[in-house]
């Protein structure tokens, strides 16, 4: 009912993409049928958009990068470790395995989720013994990129051990390309007029 109400409100414009940036609401929202509310409108991740718009990180240095490609990933149109390679702007490994965490999979099945847990631990371990780095003291900065906002908490609950850094692709290229204060400067533009408001 929500999206007919919206695609009723927002008739007037041209919607060709929308953009999402969990794989849980790409997976919902192909599940309602989207195209049929939203006629000619395509569904597509963040990560995908910026590659199609040749956003890119441009000679980024002293930092490593790792993939965690989630198990409900919402990269469905290009390949993910593709997309991440292409917006760092280097090759990025992908580590593979469940991080364990995300969701409620911890809180419902600990003892299954502790397993998977350290098998993934083991998996970040390996990746950073494959670039030739000391696990839990890296030589230099190393972080593990991941598409989905419940993998980043469930993939920062390794950083103590491993010495890397979990973030979201998306906002590691905001913080290089528009500066560290990025996120305060988005909030201020967006409660001051660069936000189209509807009533629904």
């Amino acid at each position: 009912v929500l999206f007919h109400r919206v695609a009723n409100t927002l008739n007037y414009l041209d919607i060709k993409t929308v953009i999402v940036s969990c794989g849980t609401c790409m997976d919902q929202l192909q599940k309602y049928e989207f195209e049929k509310i939203f006629p000619g409108c395509r569904l597509l991740d963040i990560h995908e958009y910026l590659m199609e718009k040749d956003m890119r990180l441009q000679a980024v240095t002293g930092t490593r990068y790792m993939y965690h490609d989630p198990c409900h990933t919402p990269m469905k149109t290009y390949k993910p470790l593709e997309v991440t390679s292409a917006l760092m702007g280097q090759d990025v490994a992908l580590n593979d395995r469940c991080c364990g965490e995300s969701g409620t999979f911890a809180v419902a099945r600990p003892d299954i989720s502790t397993q998977v847990k350290m098998r993934k631990q083991e998996e970040l371990e390996k990746g950073l013994q494959q670039m030739g780095l000391t696990v839990g003291a890296p030589e230099m900065e190393v972080k593990i990129l991941t598409s989905c906002p419940s993998c980043l908490q469930g993939l920062s609950r390794y950083g103590e051990d491993t010495g890397i850094e979990a973030d979201y692709i998306v906002v590691e290229m905001a913080k290089h390309i528009l500066g560290e204060n990025w996120m305060q400067e988005y909030v201020h533009k967006a409660n001051n007029g660069g936000i189209e408001k509807v009533l629904l």
